[in-house]
């Protein structure tokens, strides 16, 4: 996951708004008690980071996987 994927699947998942304030405010203890965006600065990875929020948010794990990429080309 890339970190373009990483904001398309918050987006998607929590909408434009919500998404930001998730990213920037919950702390999150599976990433050391850091925020999805002091996380991402630190070099964690997108993937991790965003299963890390989801876990957080409980958001069901069929809406995890596959989310944020683009659409495939024709």
């Amino acid at each position: 996951m890339r970190t373009s994927e990483f904001t398309t699947a918050v987006t998607d998942e929590f909408g434009e708004a919500y998404g930001r304030v998730v990213t920037r405010d919950l702390v999150i203890a599976a990433l050391g008690d850091r925020t999805a965006d002091d996380a991402l600065a630190g070099g964690v990875p997108p993937r991790e980071v965003w299963l890390a929020l989801c876990a957080a948010e409980g958001v069901p794990i069929e809406r995890r996987h596959g989310v944020g990429l683009p659409e495939p080309r024709r």
